[in-house]
C-alpha cells in the first residue's frame, strides 16, 4: 500500500495534469479577430437527413422552413456585426449545381474568390433523429483558405426555438464571443 505521502503527490501531480489538458484548449481557443466591415459570400446551410425518417419519407417543410429562418438569423446577424454579405447572382448557376456548399472540394473558396469576398462563410444542419441534430458553421478567409472560425454544437429537438437556440451559442461563444 502506498505510503500517506505518495498518494498526496500522486493526486497532484494529476491535479496538474488535469489543469494543463483543460487549459489547453482555452489556450487554443485564441482567435483571430475579423476584419471589421469585410465582404462575406454567404452560401447558404445545408440540411442533411441521416435519420431513418429522411430515408423512407419525403423532405419535412417545417424543416425546411426551420433552414430558411436560420439562414435569415446568420445573415441579420452578420449584417449587425458590420459585414457585407455580397450576392450571390454571379456565381447562381454553379450554386444551382452544388448539393452542399460546406462540402465541395473547395468550391466554396473558388465562388467567393469570383465575388471578390473577403470571407466565405458555409454551413451544415444535419438531423441524426427528431430528437438529435448536429450544427456547424465555418468561416474560411479566402486569401489563404483557413478556417478563421469553425464550430459544431449538438441540439436536442427537432423545433424553431432549439435550433435557434444552437445557432445563437455558435454566435455567443465562438463567432462573435467578446
Amino acid at each position: 500500500m502506498p505510503k500517506p505521502r505518495l498518494l498526496r503527490m500522486m493526486r497532484h501531480v494529476l491535479c496538474l495534469l488535469l489543469a494543463c489538458l483543460l487549459g489547453a484548449p482555452a489556450a487554443a481557443r485564441e482567435l483571430e479577430p475579423l476584419r471589421a466591415g469585410a465582404d462575406v459570400a454567404f452560401l447558404g446551410l445545408t440540411f442533411i437527413d441521416t435519420s431513418t425518417e429522411g430515408a423512407y419519407f419525403d423532405p419535412r417543410e417545417d424543416e425546411a422552413a426551420r433552414l430558411r429562418m436560420l439562414e435569415r438569423l446568420v445573415e441579420a446577424r452578420f449584417t449587425e456585426e458590420g459585414f457585407n454579405l455580397l450576392d450571390l447572382a454571379p456565381v447562381a448557376e454553379e450554386m444551382d449545381r452544388i448539393k452542399n456548399p460546406a462540402d465541395c472540394y473547395g468550391c466554396e473558396l473558388r465562388m467567393a474568390e469570383r465575388l471578390g469576398a473577403d470571407y466565405v462563410l458555409v454551413g451544415e444542419v444535419q438531423k441524426v433523429s427528431n430528437l438529435i441534430l448536429s450544427m456547424n458553421l465555418v468561416m474560411r478567409d479566402v486569401a489563404d483558405g483557413h478556417a478563421v472560425r469553425a464550430l459544431a454544437v449538438d441540439i436536442r429537438s427537432n423545433t424553431d426555438e432549439s435550433w435557434t437556440r444552437g445557432m445563437r451559442y455558435i454566435f455567443k461563444t465562438h463567432f462573435f464571443a467578446e
